[in-house]
């Protein structure tokens, strides 16, 4: 998943960056409304973590007793020009106000802080799944992704991946049988510091075809469409 953190507390923001990069998602990061809106403008995210008392611009951020604003103003916005990207609000806990504001302006879901970084990626996952119509587990021939350990199955044996490759067959089992875009594979693979070109895509799903040969799943290219993880007759992968 590529995920949008907005935290204007650096230490908080650094250690959910690591939590959510160790597991294996692209993760970018907003301190201020203006940067958070800016980048949820730009690109799109799978999901965005959502701090709710923020300054409104780096420069009053950096100058300290900065005026703050509302993150809500930014999921408003975002739900206006009909962004539907899930949203997991944080709040103050037992801030009752709060978390019935941020559902009223969007949010799917809201977690009161101090929280455990685990039950962050699980709401993640959870609001996700609900967006993409997607189940914990997903088979395609003897390929199974459970996303619950976030772990490959094929053949009935672990499957051990780069964790480039990883991410690229995670995104194309989520779920399987869609057509998925070089460039939205790009994107959810990438972050604002870290760009993954169409040469290093190229080269992940040949390696992946390589893996997956005889196994009931291949990746398909569609000219001009992308590419689409499917079952397919014979257990051959196209070249």
């Amino acid at each position: 998943m590529r995920i949008l953190i907005v935290e204007d507390d650096p230490v908080l923001r650094a250690v959910m960056q690591r939590s959510l990069s160790d597991a294996g998602h692209r993760v970018d990061l907003a301190a201020t409304l203006a940067e958070a809106d800016h980048f949820w403008c730009v690109q799109p995210f799978d999901a965005v973590l959502l701090d709710l008392n923020l300054p409104q611009d780096a420069q009053e951020a950096q100058a300290g007793g900065a005026t703050q604003g509302s993150g809500l103003t930014v999921l408003r916005a975002a739900r206006a020009r009909g962004d539907r990207t899930p949203v997991l609000v944080l709040t103050a806990r037992g801030r009752t106000s709060e978390r019935i504001a941020g559902l009223d302006a969007g949010a799917d879901d809201y977690l009161g802080k101090p929280f455990d970084l685990a039950e962050v990626e699980a709401r993640l996952r959870a609001l996700v799944r609900r967006s993409q119509g997607t189940q914990d587990r997903s088979q395609a021939g003897e390929l199974v992704l459970d996303r619950h350990v976030r772990r490959f199955m094929l053949q009935g044996a672990p499957l051990e991946l780069p964790a480039r490759e990883f991410e690229v067959l995670w995104e194309l089992m989520t779920p399987p049988g869609r057509v998925v875009s070089k460039r939205s594979l790009s994107q959810k693979l990438s972050s604002f510091d870290d760009s993954l070109g169409d040469n290093a895509l190229e080269a992940f799903i040949s390696r992946l075809r390589k893996k997956l040969a005889g196994s009931g799943a291949g990746i398909r290219t569609l000219r001009g469409l992308g590419y689409m993880l499917e079952a397919q007759a014979g257990g051959g992968a196209e070249p």
